[in-house]
């Protein structure tokens, strides 16, 4: 998969319900499955977690290799990937990047997989 066909989270809840409020278009489940393939990959999901674990829910790309076990290219590799689908921002100071949450990416991918008109019903 290349860059280019990630999709910005943002766009993602632009263009779907929540999929239990309407049957999903083949379209917008085409979409949804690009940016779930996102944070699909265990080292995307270690690395949203050990940014978010953070006291400031910030770290920088050279604190992030050692503990994730993986070579700094690999690393630099998903970093990448997670900025692009809009999952995480980059920030440069001097010669390192520094990475954080983008407030509410996790939510809105979350809200689209909410169940909450099946919450009321009984089973």
């Amino acid at each position: 998969m290349s860059f280019t066909q990630l999709l910005p989270l943002t766009d993602v809840t632009a263009c779907c319900e929540p999929l239990t409020d309407e049957a999903i278009s083949a379209e917008n489940a085409e979409k949804l499955a690009r940016t779930l393939k996102v944070i699909a990959d265990p080292a995307r999901l270690r690395l949203i977690s050990m940014i978010a674990a953070q006291e400031k829910a910030e770290a920088c790309a050279c604190d992030l290799t050692e503990p994730l076990g993986l070579g700094q290219p690999t690393v630099s590799h998903h970093l990448k990937i997670l900025v692009e689908a809009g999952i995480l921002a980059r920030e440069k100071r001097g010669s390192w990047a520094y990475f954080s949450l983008v407030p509410g990416a996790l939510d809105s991918l979350a809200a689209l997989l909410t169940s909450n008109a099946l919450a009321g019903a009984t089973r």
